[in-house]
């Protein structure tokens, strides 16, 4: 049996400390960075005032750091969930604890997932016992194809879980666009064109639907990658705006490059449009989500130098634009030198994602496919996702400076039976019980003492 148990015990202390950032070193246990290389043995991990100090081998515990014996254990960064909606519904099938999706709103590219985050959900909860530390959170697209704007998350125990607020823009395009463009993907292409002319529009003259109106700001068009052309006046197109002048103001930093968009698309000649949009707005700070068939334009992707959240179980499509799908895609897009992160497949559960690192570690055992290192697969769950959300070199590896985000798991995190014993955010030791957990432990035995009142007959 795995030595958890006695890593338990030498952190028990711990476990009734107040939450407040914990100067300690975890010793003789396996860490492995989460900066892309191998597994370290017999190697240290030293936290001070809530961030990494050191992490390897021949280092010296500084005079004051507790001390905890880590043997038989795994030491990683915290894993960074991408493309989640985590905090933001408790019971999928009951519509008013649900802010997933709002097809009714008058509202796109505004919305903001950001002050609807319920950091005690219990799905916040259960992912942290999962050892997960921080999370990209978004909405879905449903009456747009833009979702609106999502934030990165930590999914420590207090009330503040947001910590970078409208940190990047969603739209949706290829199959998913085109039904909520009217039909067609050449809808959707020009519903988001049209929409990056009127960020535009307001950007210049602080309006999009007062004829005549604005504010006098005198701004080029091609300022933000618009060709000057195609920028009308107010008077001149104020019956054809299809924007609100909120979801305008929400698009100009996308339009300027100040904030990121995640593109929602999957076959190879959906790519290649969302590719060629940058040709057309220069300025865009471009990722790409989903990519079911990148590995067919892994050197495109590449080439352009857009970075890819990609889901890490594709293997058979699930669609018409998926195809091409397989298993290799991540494993091929990193060989062509595409950034990859992984995503899970579905928004609601990432719990799941050091198991689909694990599988592509696997694939590299199966001849003519594509899969990925030990260090390529853990990095692609923590800090490959952080340097996508803007968080590099601070979230999802062990450095010097880094955010003391770490996970002390029973076995190799990769390996489906291993566990987190211990999870700690900004140094702060983290309760790893839930709703699920109680459960467990309530009805690990059949003595009926323990049911609820209302099982009494």
């Amino acid at each position: 049996m795995k030595r958890a148990l006695t890593m338990a015990a030498s952190l028990l202390a711990l476990a009734a400390a107040p939450a407040t950032a914990q100067n300690v070193a975890i010793t003789n246990a396996t860490v492995a960075t989460g900066d892309g290389s191998a597994p370290i043995e017999d190697a240290t991990v030293v936290v001070r005032d809530g961030k990494i100090v050191a992490a390897g081998t021949g280092i010296n515990v500084p005079a004051g750091v507790q001390v905890l014996d880590g043997s038989g254990t795994w030491v990683t960064p915290g894993l960074f969930a991408t493309m989640t909606n985590l905090g933001l519904w408790d019971v999928g099938a009951v519509r008013e604890s649900n802010d997933i999706r709002a097809g009714g709103s008058p509202f796109s590219a505004a919305l903001d997932v950001a002050p609807v985050v319920n950091p005690a959900s219990q799905h916040i909860l259960i992912h942290r016992a999962a050892g997960i530390t921080r999370a990209a959170v978004s909405g879905a697209a449903s009456g747009s194809i833009f979702a609106g704007q999502g934030a990165i998350i930590d999914l420590g125990s207090d009330a503040q879980a947001v910590t970078r607020p409208r940190a990047f823009q969603v739209v949706e395009l290829g199959e998913g666009g085109a039904r909520l463009a009217g039909g067609s993907r050449a809808s959707a292409q020009a519903l988001f064109r049209n929409a990056l002319l009127e960020a535009g529009e307001f950007e210049r003259n602080g309006t999009i639907t007062s004829p005549g109106g604005g504010r006098g700001i005198t701004r080029q068009g091609d300022d933000i990658g618009i060709d000057s052309r195609m920028a009308r006046t107010s008077r001149d197109r104020a019956s054809d705006v299809l924007l609100t002048r909120f979801d305008a103001a929400a698009l100009v930093p996308v339009a300027r490059g100040e904030q990121p968009l995640y593109v929602m698309v999957e076959r190879a000649a959906d790519i290649r449009s969302a590719l060629a949009l940058k040709q057309e707005f220069p300025r865009l700070d471009m990722v790409l989500v989903g990519a079911s068939e990148g590995w067919l334009v892994a050197r495109e992707i590449a080439a352009a130098g857009v970075p890819v959240i990609a889901d890490g179980l594709d293997d058979l499509p699930q669609g018409f634009d998926q195809l091409a799908s397989t298993q290799s895609n991540i494993g091929r897009m990193v060989k062509a030198g595409v950034k990859v992160a992984i995503n899970a497949a579905a928004m609601e559960n990432p719990r799941n994602l050091n198991q689909y690192a694990g599988n592509l570690v696997a694939l590299t055992r199966i001849p003519g496919a594509d899969g990925l290192s030990w260090g390529q697969a853990f990095a692609a769950i923590s800090s490959v996702p952080a340097a996508i959300s803007g968080m590099g070199g601070k979230a999802g590896v062990l450095a010097p400076g880094a955010m003391g985000d770490l996970v002390i798991w029973d076995g190799d995190p990769l390996e489906v039976g291993s566990m987190p014993v211990r999870v700690f955010i900004d140094g702060v030791e983290q309760p790893l019980d839930n709703h699920q957990s109680r459960l467990k432990e309530r009805y690990r035995d059949l003595d009926e003492s323990d049911l609820p009142k209302a099982y009494d007959w």
